[in-house]
C-alpha cells in the first residue's frame, strides 16, 4: 500500500486538517512543529481521535533546531526534549500495531569525524528509545536523509542505525538527490530499503547547491511518476508525505498518477 498526504494542514489547523485530507480523499498527514512543540496533550488526543475517526495515518516533524552530535551536553540534552516532547504528542496518534513515525534531522558533523558523530547519534537514540519504552509511548524514531553533505544522515548511516538500534528511518529523495548534486541513484536506494516493510517517505522538487539542498520546489510529474515507479518495481509499502510550497495539491497530483 502507497499512503499519500501533505506535510502541514496549510494553515486549517491539525484538527481541520485532517479531515480536510480526509475530504480529498488522502490518506495521511504529517503534523509540523517546525520551530517547537507547541501543542498541548488535550489537542494531540482530539487531533488523534480525528485522524484514527477518518483512517488518516499522522506523523510528526519535530522542532528543526536539533542536532545530537552536539559535544555540548546542554544543548544535546535540548535536542533530545524536543524530540520526546514530539513523541509524547505522538503517542496519541498511534497505535500498538501503527506507530506513528517522528521524523527529525538528527545532526551535524561540524568538522567532527564521521564515525564519532554516528556514535554519538547512535548512543542518542539508544537513551531516547529507553525513556520512550518507560512511558509506553505509541512511536518510532524515524531520522532523516539530509539534504546536505554538511549534515548527519546519508543513506547508509541511516540504515545502519536503524539495523543497530532499531530505530525507522525516513527516506527524504529530494534531499538523497541535493545531497548528490541531483544526482539519482533509485536503484542503489531501493537495494538498501529492501530489508524495510515500510518506509515513510518525504518528495517534493528541489533546487541545490554545491552544498546540496536550498529550497523545496513544487513536484513535476514526472519526477513523481519517477518514484512511484520505482516503489512498484520493489513492491515497496509506504508513505510519501509532500513537502513541497503547496503539498496538498501535489499530494493529489501524486494521488491521481498512483491510479
Amino acid at each position: 500500500m502507497i499512503r499519500i498526504g501533505p506535510a502541514g494542514s496549510s494553515g486549517l489547523g491539525n484538527a481541520e486538517g485532517v479531515s480536510e485530507v480526509k475530504r480529498l480523499g488522502l490518506d495521511a498527514m504529517e503534523v509540523e512543529f517546525t520551530y517547537g512543540v507547541r501543542m498541548s496533550i488535550a489537542t494531540a488526543k482530539q487531533v488523534g481521535e480525528e485522524a484514527k475517526k477518518s483512517g488518516i495515518k499522522l506523523s510528526i516533524h519535530a522542532p528543526y533546531y536539533i542536532n545530537l552530535a552536539s559535544t555540548d551536553k546542554i544543548k544535546q540534552k535540548a535536542s533530545q526534549k524536543r524530540i520526546l516532547d514530539s513523541c509524547e504528542r505522538g503517542h496519541y496518534f498511534g497505535t500498538e500495531k501503527e506507530l506513528t513515525p517522528i521524523v527529525f534531522h538528527a545532526g551535524f558533523y561540524q568538522g567532527k569525524d564521521k564515525e564519532e558523530v554516528y556514535g554519538i547519534i547512535k548512543e542518542s537514540i539508544i537513551e531516547m528509545q529507553k525513556i520512550i519504552k518507560e512511558k509506553k509511548w505509541n512511536i518510532m524514531l524515524c531520522p532523516e536523509t539530509t539534504g546536505k553533505p554538511s549534515q548527519f544522515g546519508n543513506i547508509d548511516e541511516l540504515v545502519r542505525l536503524s539495523k543497530e538500534t532499531k530505530c525507522g528511518i525516513t527516506v527524504d529523495f529530494a534531499h538523497l538527490k541535493a545531497r548528490q548534486n541531483g544526482k539519482k541513484e533509485y536503484e542503489q536506494w531501493m537495494e538498501k530499503l529492501k530489508p524495510f516493510k515500510h518506509i515513510h517517505c518525504h518528495f517534493s522538487g528541489i533546487e541545490w547547491t554545491e552544498k546540496g539542498e536550498r529550497r523545496h520546489l513544487i513536484t513535476e510529474k514526472k519526477d513523481i511518476n519517477e518514484l512511484l515507479e520505482w516503489l512498484k518495481k520493489y513492491k515497496m509499502d509506504a508513505t510519501i508525505i509532500n513537502e513541497s510550497p503547496d503539498p496538498i495539491a501535489d499530494s493529489l497530483k501524486t494521488k491521481e498518477l498512483i491510479k
